[in-house]
């Protein structure tokens, strides 16, 4: 169910890292080799990263959480030549860089120009970067959903219902890593903790190349940061938003640090009348309310030496969307969400080419499910909850040409399933089904791993290496061993990066109503028809080859192709329009297409991009894991051969954004989007369809093709800068989305999904105050 934002997990400036980013140790100096406070400037274009840092009264300054890639350094200090520097991160381990200011000799300007920084010549695969721009300039969403947005803007990666991300294909499949702690269940607003975009300072998005050290869930990983580099003194940023369906937000974080300390805390909330896709144009009973309260202590007892404390408490309040019937009927859903999480970090540096880094997470969350007496056709009750205990070690060490990397990971989850329902429309029904249930059960989740990977770069080449061995306990006793490997070609002359990449990935199926859906007792639902079959991990095999160039030293493209096979795919099956399901799996499964992102991040004023996904998918019968009962069981039963589109058979997308700087404090933005619809199932007909739902959702459907009918929505921003100081910085925001009034229908009794509606025409307004 929906909880609220388990994010920031409060960590240390360096002990949260990400899998691939390092750390910049700067030292700027007079001519006498003097230290010297000055400002410090960094950029990035390949991974939107641009920053303006200050040094200490030592000239001295630590920047951390560095994507790996080259980075442009200049410092401009008065009275002094100006120097710009190019430099590579492309480890773990901290590089240092020694600036020594010089007199000038004659009039020098410096002129940063981000040709040698727009590619990652050393990259050995694709990855999406996204900064901190983007993000702070990003459109309006929703409560609940704004790191899902920004994660769907990019190519390979489409909604279902709720805001659920399918990367690839892949169902329930996304892993989330938050300054290095991976979060592997359903993170999407009817299931999940938000994740808030504004606690975010950079994304960095996978969907294949995957680093041995990742594992679980293997569709998609979705690296965030969430820390701010040390700058001495109280800095933060305070955001009041408010738009359409009566959405209101505010949000606040702030860091104050001294000497080798740190103190940050952050608090949010937000209420909005459309917080799930409704079912139905009315949007029906659909309020949501969050909010969210953390605090953190970091320090560094020596340069070798780093720990981190956290504590986050968060919770959500929301309905149910109904559907007509149910609305006429008086009926009212509800569920809630309340998590409690405590983190604690620590990193030793062994010697310049060697770190340990060790971490752990604690974490309680109960969710609950509740119908009223007037709820039709079925009273739905649930009250679930989990303790997870997660610990993670890993050793880095650096060779000449190599970096390897050691781990082992530990992940328990003890869950608690209390599940019942009482039927109020029998006719609704097979016959013989049970008019009333109840279930309870409890069990653990524990899961192992262990890994090993090398990076390994010889002239133009760039190699990555990796096994990982996953065993996985819950209803079934699993085991794996998982190699991966990618590589990539630099051709200097065409400013052309191209690579290949091989994964091999063991997935777990979600635990969500697993124990439920694997009970004996569940037979008694209904015993003319029924079929209950353990769900088993998904094993598949991953390729992906492709290339980055860049053109006229402002343009970036990426293009990749792609194949996915999958043994015991997963999926999942909903309970009527509710957010209540659980796994399923069917034999195999194959997914494969193509995507493409042209990207300006910076010509003339504009920055924008445009990307395009062609894929295609299929899953094959029988299924092979879950839970059917009637004529879902019968069906299963027979249907034994064939295939047919998965879910996520979305076969062309298009996403687009442009910005445009008018003034020094004013710009404006646009977007599109085109998507060609998704397949569906449905048991009725066209007029059963006009008497459920209404003309407006059976004129978006095609019956003859099976598919929801194409969409295309316009969106359009425009911004200003309201104030400015040497403290103080005011930003006003305004957006329209889904300008062509479109009726998105997203899903419709699609396979194993319920209906979802997107958002109508509507506004936002977003007021950002950073100190």
């Amino acid at each position: 169910m929906k909880r609220l934002t388990l994010f920031l997990l409060l960590c240390a400036p360096s002990a949260w890292c990400q899998a691939n980013s390092g750390e910049l140790h700067v030292t700027v100096t007079g001519p006498s080799g003097r230290g010297m406070q000055t400002t410090v400037s960094l950029l990035s274009e390949a991974n939107q990263y641009r920053s303006n840092l200050e040094t200490n009264l030592d000239g001295e300054l630590v920047v951390q959480w560095l994507p790996y890639g080259i980075y442009r350094l200049t410092v401009e200090q008065p009275g002094f030549a100006p120097v710009a520097q190019d430099l590579t991160i492309q480890s773990r381990l901290p590089l240092h860089q020694l600036i020594r200011l010089k007199l000038p000799t004659v009039k020098q300007t410096v002129t940063v120009k981000a040709a040698n920084t727009l590619i990652d010549p050393e990259e050995p695969g694709s990855v999406v970067q996204l900064g901190a721009s983007f993000i702070q300039h990003r459109v309006g969403s929703i409560p609940g959903r704004s790191l899902q947005d920004l994660v769907n803007s990019q190519p390979g990666w489409l909604y279902e219902g709720n805001a659920v991300l399918h990367p690839r294909g892949s169902e329930y499949q996304t892993q989330f890593v938050i300054d290095g702690i991976p979060l592997t269940d359903n993170r999407s607003p009817s299931f999940g903790p938000e994740i808030e975009a504004d606690d975010v300072q950079s994304m960095s998005i996978y969907t294949a190349g995957f680093a041995a050290e990742y594992g679980r869930k293997m569709g998609g990983v979705v690296e965030l940061n969430t820390a701010q580099n040390w700058q001495a003194g109280l800095h933060g940023d305070v955001i009041l938003a408010g738009g359409s369906f009566d959405t209101a937000s505010g949000f606040a974080k702030g860091q104050y640090a001294w000497g080798r300390n740190a103190l940050g805390g952050s608090a949010s909330g937000s209420r909005t009348d459309r917080y799930l896709n409704p079912v139905v144009p009315q949007n029906y009973s659909n309020t949501g309310t969050l909010a969210d309260f953390s605090g953190r202590c970091d320090r560094d007892f020596s340069p070798a030496d780093r720990f981190s404390v956290s504590v986050r408490h968060e919770l959500s309040r929301f309905d149910l969307p109904n559907e007509q019937v149910q609305e006429a009927a008086g009926q009212r859903q509800t569920a809630d969400n309340f998590e409690t999480m405590g983190s604690a970090s620590y990193q030793h540096t062994f010697s310049a080419r060697t770190l340990a880094d060790y971490r752990g997470m604690v974490r309680d969350n109960a969710n609950n499910f509740n119908s009223s007496a007037q709820s039709t056709p079925v009273e739905v009750f649930q009250h679930n909850r989990f303790r997870e205990g997660y610990f993670k070690a890993t050793v880095t060490t650096e060779g000449r040409r190599n970096e390897w990397k050691f781990g082992v990971e530990s992940d328990n989850i003890f869950l608690h399933e209390d599940f019942s329902y009482v039927i109020t429309d029998p006719t609704q029904f097979d016959q013989g089904t049970s008019l009333a249930f109840a279930f309870a059960g409890q069990r653990p989740d524990l899961e192992q791993s262990a890994f090993v990977q090398d990076l390994a770069r010889l002239q133009t080449w760039t190699f990555s290496a990796g096994l990982r061995w996953d065993h996985y306990q819950l209803l079934l006793n699993k085991q794996a061993v998982e190699p991966r490997f990618s590589i990539s070609r630099y051709f200097p002359s065409a400013g052309l990066v191209a690579h290949f990449s091989y994964d091999r990935v063991f997935q777990t199926p979600s635990f969500e109503n697993i124990l439920l859906s694997s009970s004996t007792e569940v037979a008694s639902l209904d015993p003319a028809a029924f079929l209950r079959l353990p769900v088993r991990p998904s094993v598949g095999d991953y390729y992906e080859g492709g290339l980055s160039k860049a053109f006229h030293r402002q343009i970036k493209l990426d293009a990749n192709y792609f194949r996915r096979f999958a043994d015991n795919y997963a999926d999942d099956d909903q309970i009527d329009n509710t957010t209540i399901s659980f796994p399923i799996a069917f034999r195999k499964a194959i997914v494969y297409g193509a995507e493409g992102k042209v990207e300006v991040p910076d010509w003339r004023r504009f920055s924008g991009f445009v990307s395009y996904s062609w894929e295609v998918g299929n899953a094959w019968n029988p299924v092979t894991g879950g839970l059917f009962l009637g004529d879902d069981a019968t069906q299963a039963e027979e249907q034994l051969t064939g295939h047919f589109p998965d879910s996520q058979d979305q076969r062309n997308t298009v996403r687009g954004r442009g910005r445009y700087q008018i003034r020094p404090r004013f710009w404006a933005a646009g977007g599109a989007q085109y998507d060609t619809g998704l397949p569906f199932e449905f048991d009725g007909s066209p007029s059963t369809v006009l008497a459920e739902y209404g003309r407006q959702v059976l004129d978006r459907i095609n019956f003859a093709r099976g598919r929801i009918d194409p969409s295309f929505q316009v969106s359009a921003s425009a911004g200003a800068e309201v104030y400015r100081s040497e403290r103080i910085d005011v930003q006003f925001q305004a957006d329209g989305e889904n300008l062509t009034s479109v009726l998105d229908v997203i899903d419709f009794g699609g396979l194993f999904s319920g209906n979802a509606i997107g958002p109508s025409r509507s506004y936002m307004l977003r007021l950002r105050t950073t100190f």
